[in-house]
């Protein structure tokens, strides 16, 4: 198992990345309804990244230190929390179209911000349950 950058951080400090991820997710909404389809990507990637360090902080006291945002998946992903497989593989393809929204030269197309649109509305819906469950 690879050894991953971590900062430690007081658990009650999720809310800092929940906070985020909530904005990023309200932007995304905003987005959406707008027809702002690289918005939507954006905004999505963020929202699940700022997700996953709410949970991990709150579940764990850590967070990814690193650049590469897949090591907050990683780290996440070798929590002990009860189906976190299936979430886990929703973040993972969220993440890899980081490169696909920002970088290419092409449009981000409305299909595509429609299935990340709904792919990160799950994880949050699924984050915020976790968050709020004890």
């Amino acid at each position: 198992m690879k050894h991953l950058k971590t900062r430690t951080v007081d658990r009650s400090d999720y809310v800092v990345y929940w906070n985020k991820a909530e904005e990023f997710y309200d932007t995304m909404q905003h987005a959406y309804k707008n027809r702002m389809w690289t918005s939507v990507g954006l905004n999505a990637v963020h929202c699940v990244i700022s997700s996953c360090d709410a949970v991990l902080v709150k579940s764990e006291g850590i967070r990814a230190a690193g650049d590469d945002h897949m090591q907050a998946v990683e780290l996440l992903s070798r929590s002990p929390i009860d189906g976190l497989e299936r979430q886990i593989a929703t973040v993972r393809r969220i993440i890899a179209k980081k490169n696909v929204i920002a970088y290419e030269d092409r449009e981000f197309r409305e299909s595509e911000a429609s299935d990340i649109f709904k792919q990160t509305e799950r994880f949050y819906h699924w984050a915020f349950e976790y968050l709020n469950q004890k």
